[in-house]
């Protein structure tokens, strides 16, 4: 089959063709260990993992690796595991506190996007455990003139990259108007980027020729990559913020290391996520992980709204989508069971091959009844008792109950208006009453 993407870096749309078939390369930045991840995290995990199935279904499973980074070293992470030193007596190393903290905030995530539908990526690489592969490189960078070593940092020199900016398409100047960087002594240029930075005893770190430190974040994905999968791959991905600085900067360190020889081929970003159309954050009010909103929508529900908007296109999430998505997949399973092995339809097929055009697969959904036809490729297929089993904890059984011993005291005085008032507005919430000599029951009618 002809698999279509749109490659970032060329900002055209281009013929897939791996270097080799029977070993397609796919990495994409993973979480940041230091707390659960919010619902903006799930959308490269969802879209990539549709690629993902997609390249398995046209190469073969075997033939397919994908690789997802865990960051276990940053900033964030540093302040929260000194925290916990801070009030832990059992006065052990901070690399412990360090790996116990994200170790436990990783096996959320992995719990969190399995719910997602997302299989497990080939390899799971921490950072933690490829630092002398960061070093290795580092001292390569050094030893060409591309980077420098002062008052324990080291340094990326930007101006030695020709072609630094081709990914986001922006100039030095532009890029330093419009980054955050750090102005400091040692640099010999504002641009220039961290690969090695020192830590303090307190803090978590590592031996290197520089002195007790730690890796720079653009560094990590670029070791990383080289050492589970070479110098060249065939598509790395990630959210679109992450163009520049990360993923500019990891082609710099990366092509400079390797002699010239590209980092990835095919370069693909997921657009933005909004919730109730404003920027998600903390101060709004409206951060929200993705372990709370599994505690309300079933994963498939999560999975299926965020798949009816294109990968690149910026994405409102809403609960009247998430309401939408949840009665359409009703509709479906209503019509057909999932399959555990279900084939998939032309059509479905084609769109996805479009540059991942999930809006168009469901369309193609939508014209007939053999809705499992999806589910190999991770749109359906989980299962519609999952949804009915979530849509009665979604239900407010205090307020039904109260509802009903309303409706019951109505009746008991004969006032039959309120108590037909009270039923249909039940009704009207999908909600079915059933009067019997025993009581009243009730149920969800979707």
């Amino acid at each position: 089959m002809t698999i279509r993407l749109y490659n970032t870096l060329t900002r055209t749309k281009e013929d897939f063709a791996p270097l080799d078939p029977k070993n397609v390369r796919l990495y994409v930045c993973g979480p940041t260990v230091y707390d659960f991840a919010h619902i903006g995290n799930a959308r490269p995990a969802i879209v990539f993992d549709v690629l993902f199935r997609l390249l398995r279904h046209a190469y073969g499973e075997a033939h397919v690796r994908y690789v997802r980074n865990i960051t276990d070293i940053d900033d964030k992470i540093n302040a929260r595991a000194a925290e916990r030193a801070a009030s832990d007596r059992r006065n052990v190393p901070i690399l412990q506190v360090l790996r116990e903290l994200t170790e436990g905030t990783y096996g959320v995530y992995r719990q969190d996007v399995a719910a997602l539908g997302c299989l497990e990526p080939s390899v799971m690489p921490r950072a933690t455990e490829y630092v002398p592969q960061m070093i290795a490189m580092i001292q390569v960078l050094i030893a060409q003139g591309t980077a420098y070593a002062a008052d324990g940092h080291v340094l990326f020199r930007v101006k030695k990259k020709a072609d630094y900016g081709k990914l986001a398409r922006r100039s030095l100047d532009d890029m330093l108007a419009g980054a955050r960087v750090d102005v400091a002594p040692y640099k010999e240029d504002p641009m220039d980027f961290v690969l090695w930075k020192p830590s303090t005893p307190d803090q978590p770190g590592w031996d290197s020729p520089w002195g007790y430190g730690r890796p720079g974040w653009h560094l990590e994905c670029s070791a990383m990559i080289e050492s589970t999968m070479g110098e060249t791959i065939d598509i790395h991905g990630g959210g679109i913020d992450l163009i520049f600085p990360h993923h500019e900067n990891e082609i710099a360190q990366s092509e400079s290391a390797h002699r010239g020889h590209p980092l990835a081929r095919t370069w693909m970003h997921n657009g933005f996520l909004n919730v109730e159309g404003e920027k998600m954050s903390k101060s709004l009010g409206n951060f929200v992980t993705i372990h709370e909103l599994l505690k309300d929508w079933p994963g498939e529900v999560l999975r299926f709204n965020m798949l009816r908007s294109h990968y690149r296109q910026p994405m409102d999430w809403t609960v009247a989508g998430m309401t939408e998505s949840w009665k359409t997949l009703e509709r479906w399973y209503a019509v057909t069971e999932p399959l555990a092995d279900p084939p998939v339809g032309a059509a479905f097929l084609e769109a996805l091959g479009d540059d991942l055009n999930t809006p168009q697969a469901i369309a193609e959904l939508h014209k007939g009844s053999d809705h499992e036809l999806a589910g190999g490729l991770g749109l359906l297929g989980f299962s519609n008792v999952q949804l009915k089993l979530a849509a009665k904890k979604a239900v407010d059984d205090v307020a039904i109950a109260d509802a009903v011993a309303a409706r019951k005291a109505a009746r008991a005085r004969k006032d039959f208006k309120e108590s037909d008032r009270i039923r249909d507005d039940l009704l009207a919430q999908g909600i079915v009453l059933k009067d019997s000599p025993e009581g009243t029951t009730w149920e969800i009618k979707r």
